[in-house]
């Protein structure tokens, strides 16, 4: 997208109360940035392919897309400003839902130690911290 064709879209989007800025994405490379939320925004036509398309990135990581629309190389300023405008984002599928699959069944406890036995060795291993502790403690001999 040119300069000025991504300067009217941007001030036809905020004539419709939509948060948009241009995006210098490059040399002569323009988009639309438009703030959806705190911190997450959609880059709108700054890969320099044609078409219209956009990245959703949150406080700079990518975090979804809006796939190409169909047609949308031949699109004139005021289908672009519609189709940015009208765009619902959703962050549906992004992040784990909140109702998961239900947990595992818990392990079954530990047998009762016998009288008298010694206590079972702890199951992890070592931290590594722990590890480079016990090192310098035998001086250097593991």
């Amino acid at each position: 997208m040119d300069a000025e064709r991504a300067r009217r879209v941007v001030a036809a989007l905020r004539d419709r109360g939509v948060m948009a800025h241009l995006v210098e994405a490059g040399v002569y490379e323009f988009g639309i940035r438009v703030v959806l939320d705190y911190g997450i925004e959609a880059l709108w036509d700054t890969d320099g392919v044609s078409g219209l398309d956009a990245e959703v990135v949150g406080d700079g990581v990518l975090i979804g897309f809006v796939p190409h629309v169909p047609g949308s190389e031949d699109f004139t300023d005021q289908q672009i400003v519609d189709t940015i405008a009208t765009t619902e984002y959703s962050t549906e599928g992004l992040r784990p839902p909140e109702d998961g699959p239900p947990p595992a069944s818990p392990p079954p406890p530990p047998a009762a130690p016998r009288p008298g036995a010694e206590p079972a060795p702890e199951e992890r291993p070592p931290s590594r911290r722990h590890q480079r502790w016990a090192h310098w403690m035998h001086g250097g001999k593991d």
